[in-house]
């Protein structure tokens, strides 16, 4: 007679193995699931993996195309294909230099006002 419940320490594996996807089937579940060709649950089975894979793929691609617009600024040359964080990189560095600029600025203005000490 067979035991119906799993032993101690074994699990009972409801779930499908694992698959790993290449980046050409994510974006192809992605667009069956965002023109609704297909539903979460018919993509996952078309494509061997579990509804919370099919989730997360949507998630990450959404927010990928979404980060890809915002680093796309019309009418700034040069935008294309800099990340999100490359752009704020930049701006970040321009605001550095603006930063040193006016600390040497009112250095000269400190020395000039005050004059310099003697070493005495």
């Amino acid at each position: 007679m067979t035991d119906p419940k799993p032993k101690l320490g074994q699990q009972q594996s409801r779930s499908k193995p694992k698959k790993r996807l290449a980046p050409t089937e994510k974006y192809e579940l992605f667009v069956q699931v965002l023109t609704q060709q297909s539903t979460q649950r018919e993509a996952a089975d078309k494509f061997g993996v579990d509804r919370s894979t099919v989730i997360h793929v949507c998630k990450t691609a959404k927010q990928g195309a979404l980060d890809a617009l915002a680093a796309s600024v019309p009418g700034r040359p040069g935008g294309r294909g800099k990340t999100a964080e490359q752009i704020e990189l930049d701006e970040a560095a321009v605001e550095i230099e603006r930063l040193r600029a006016t600390i040497t600025e009112q250095a000269v203005e400190l020395h000039l006002h005050k004059g310099k000490s003697r070493w005495d």
